[in-house]
């Protein structure tokens, strides 16, 4: 657990010499190395429950989908794209945060993911930390209002969400991909899971474009519309900077749509997914020419 008792991370693959299986609260299993903070400030105080060094990663494919914000029909709209193929072995839904504030149903938003992740499990559906919710751990937010008034207190009943954003790890890596909120010390090179700190994967701005050095990974976040990225007020589709990032907040106020990413790890390629199908994401520049 961080200071704040929150899951940093989640990694589907081992990359250090001691690493341990965790299980949470939530049934999510975290890697995470012994120690791997100096003093152990960050360490995990949940019990250890199995030791593997030659775990085998599979080939996914991963849909993902960020800042929906309280808008549970372009949220439900976007699930029907992609809702069936979780009921494929190699499939998994990636969620980066930022389910409240702004739209009409922010609790209808969380129940939708909590019963995906009863549905399918949390392994399969994975919900990241925004800045949003941890608004709500913070105080200065009810999960209903953006800004918490003197006299205003959480509803009844606002326990099990607020155990259940707890609970959010704040990125989550799969083959060559990071899934993050907002971004990561990409001055950190391949140190980044330690030198990032927790408020930059949820609050990071702005958002970076070029490519990382020092680390062979894509990044995929939200946080920022893909609008203000591209410096084009028009556009809310997925931004790919044609080197280490793609960002999909298509600013769902303004667009009325949640933009579908899908990374394939077998074949290392990003896709938009829309009612037509799939599509290759191209460089934002690339996509203006055609």
């Amino acid at each position: 657990m961080s200071p704040k008792g929150l899951i940093l991370g989640v990694s589907s693959k081992l990359r250090h010499a001691q690493i341990y299986d965790i299980m949470s609260p939530q049934g999510l299993i975290l890697s995470q190395q012994e120690n791997d903070y100096p003093g152990n400030s960050r360490g995990i105080e949940q019990e250890v429950r199995v030791f593997e060094s030659d775990r085998k990663e599979e080939d996914m494919k991963i849909y993902c989908m960020s800042d929906i914000h309280g808008c549970l029909p372009e949220f439900e709209e976007a699930l029907s794209l992609v809702e069936d193929y979780l009921k494929e072995p190699d499939t998994k839904l990636c969620l980066l945060g930022d389910y409240i504030h702004g739209g009409a149903d922010s609790y209808g938003v969380l129940d939708k993911i909590m019963r995906l992740q009863d549905q399918y499990g949390t392994e399969k559906v994975i919900a990241l930390m925004g800045n949003h919710e941890e608004h709500v751990l913070s105080g200065s937010a009810t999960i209903n209002q953006m800004t918490r008034t003197l006299e205003e207190e959480d509803d009844e009943g606002d326990e099990k969400y607020i155990y259940w954003i707890e609970n959010l790890p704040r990125y989550y890596t799969e083959g060559n991909t990071i899934f993050v909120h907002a971004g990561i010390d990409e001055e950190a090179g391949d140190l980044w899971e330690w030198g990032t700190s927790d408020d930059i994967f949820v609050w990071k701005y702005p958002a970076s474009t070029g490519r990382i050095e020092g680390i062979d990974m894509k990044v995929v976040a939200g946080h920022v519309g893909t609008a203000e990225i591209a410096g084009d007020p028009g556009f809310h589709g997925i931004y790919y900077d044609g080197e280490s990032h793609y960002y999909i907040d298509g600013t769902v106020f303004e667009s009325s749509c949640i933009p579908i990413l899908m990374v394939d790890t077998d074949e290392d390629k990003y896709y938009e997914i829309t009612e037509g199908g799939k599509r290759l994401v191209l460089p934002y520049d690339e996509e203006m020419e055609e």
